[in-house]
């Protein structure tokens, strides 16, 4: 049966007033006392951004579409997420800074979240390019860079290839550089084998793996733990969000590239959070060693926090950027 809902809807009104005007004079009451029909007038819907403000996608030069959220208005600060996560994982800061009179804005990597899921692509040259890409698109100066975890090889690889000039300030937490990989110039780094580890874990099961990741990320894992399952649920969903290949390919990105050069052009107020229960990125050999590359480089250790520090202890975090990018 077909049915043209517009016609229906008039038709029925009037059927309905109708009705009502003959029930009121079965009883002996006026028509004027019932309703009049109320005038329609035109939905004029309320816009609160200019039109390019509501887009969500930049197309990068390799035709690949990079997802961001970009909310607020003020002086701006842009986010960059770990592995295997999305945009999403910076909710807690975006919505204290953007209540705090800050323009914020996060995009999800390739492979990641709502971004395209290209076959390559997955190192931190085209990482830092697609950052920049974004940066110039939406014409951002002035900004305080945050990365976390695996975001800050991409932030400083960005600084390495196209340098400081539209950045205020950075901010690392949990950051991966300058190297994890142990090698004889980085004897504290992580033997190869953990690295072949992840890769096995993808490769082979990654929906159980990342739930058993999401342990030692939070320092779920330790005795007095008072662990969220839904925090748990998420880390997992934001995983499975995530391309088998970008995950995989991004294993060898944050694990196996040395920023160390990149770090000592770094011309800009950096600060380093790192939790000192790291179970992910062991803090001595990332940001303690990170800071002393970068001139003026400051280092906040966070006592007990684990790697997925950002949600665990989100006020202190969210508190310790607010003083910095006021600083």
């Amino acid at each position: 049966m077909r049915h043209n809902y517009g016609k229906s809807h008039s038709f029925n009104r009037r059927q309905v007033l109708f009705g009502a005007a003959t029930m009121a004079a079965s009883f002996g009451l006026p028509v004027s006392a019932l309703p009049e029909e109320p005038e329609l007038t035109p939905f004029n819907p309320p816009t609160y951004y200019p039109e390019e403000k509501m887009k969500t996608t930049v197309a990068v030069k390799d035709g690949t579409e990079i997802y961001y959220k970009d909310w607020g208005a003020g002086e701006t600060v842009v986010f960059s997420h770990g592995w295997p996560l999305s945009s999403d994982a910076w909710d807690p800061q975006m919505l204290f800074l953007g209540h705090n009179g800050y323009r914020v804005i996060a995009h999800d990597r390739r492979g990641h979240g709502r971004s395209s899921q290209p076959w390559s692509g997955y190192d931190n040259d085209t990482f830092a390019d697609d950052l920049a890409e974004l940066f110039e698109k939406l014409d951002l100066k002035n900004v305080t860079l945050v990365a976390h975890s695996m975001g800050g090889g991409e932030i400083a690889r960005y600084v390495g290839r196209h340098g400081t000039k539209r950045l205020k300030k950075m901010v690392f937490i949990g950051a991966v550089p300058p190297l994890m990989l142990k090698t004889e110039q980085n004897p504290g780094g992580l033997p190869i084998s953990v690295f072949d580890g992840l890769r096995s874990g993808i490769a082979g099961n990654r929906a159980q793996f990342y739930k058993d990741v999401s342990l030692p990320f939070y320092g779920y894992n330790r005795p007095q733990a008072q662990v969220s399952e839904g925090v748990r649920e998420q880390f997992w969903r934001l995983g499975m969000q995530s391309s088998i290949i970008g995950s995989y390919d991004c294993v060898k990105a944050f694990s196996q590239d040395d920023f160390t050069e990149d770090l000592k052009k770094i011309d800009v107020p950096a600060l380093f959070i790192h939790g000192e229960d790291d179970q992910i990125v062991p803090v001595n050999d990332a940001s303690v060693l990170a800071v002393k590359l970068v001139k003026g480089g400051s280092l906040k250790l966070v006592p007990g926090a684990p790697h997925g520090l950002c949600t665990t202890h989100a006020d202190l975090i969210n508190q310790a950027l607010l003083a910095f990018i006021k600083s």
